[in-house]
């Protein structure tokens, strides 16, 4: 079934559709999911509360942009409403001692699942912010705005998440010490 007519008929509560449109989609937005939680069984947790929202608001979706985006957006937001109903502190550090930490990749491979692993062991704080700014290009206002926190705070949890990945990267393959592992331009 073409993806017009599987959303057609999800449209239309046919339950072997929505099931289709599970079968599909369920592992790329299941990655999606290990990005923003802390565990397999969070990320099971959030797969299936957003297909449940995907599923009860598809006829909210209008054909504009592209349908895996808006579901994967509504991942992250059930991801970002978890974290929200956790007690977090913001932790600020001001702009003018933040710099970026580079990693030039091209000296090193780690397999998959270790990166995946040492970014779900970052705080809940950093690994979100981590992930929207690194991996999906959401910038700090953005994502100051879907956390509810100051872009100095976005910015300042960015800076702690990677100072936490290189010294777990580092103590993972202590060789990489020589590589740019480094702060600043």
């Amino acid at each position: 079934m073409s993806l017009n007519n599987l959303i057609k008929a999800c449209k239309k509560n046919k339950r072997s559709a929505q099931a289709e449109l599970y079968n599909t989609y369920k592992d790329s937005l299941f990655i999606v999911c290990l990005k923003y939680c802390k565990n397999i069984e969070e990320a099971e947790d959030n797969l299936q509360d957003a297909f449940i929202v995907i599923l009860n608001n598809i006829q909210k979706y209008s054909g504009k942009g592209s349908f895996e985006g808006w579901m994967k957006r509504i991942v992250i937001n059930k991801a970002i409403d978890r974290y929200k109903k956790d007690n977090f502190i913001n932790v600020m550090i001001k702009d003018d001692i933040l710099k970026d930490t580079q990693i030039d990749n091209s000296q090193f491979t780690l397999p998959l699942n270790v990166i995946l692993n040492t970014i779900q062991d970052l705080p809940s704080r950093y690994r979100l912010v981590f992930n929207l700014y690194e991996m999906d290009g959401y910038t700090h206002k953005e994502i100051a705005n879907m956390l509810n926190i100051s872009e100095g705070t976005s910015k300042s949890n960015l800076h702690r998440a990677k100072l936490i990945l290189k010294e777990k990267i580092l103590i993972i393959d202590p060789s990489l010490t020589h590589t740019k592992l480094n702060y600043g331009k």
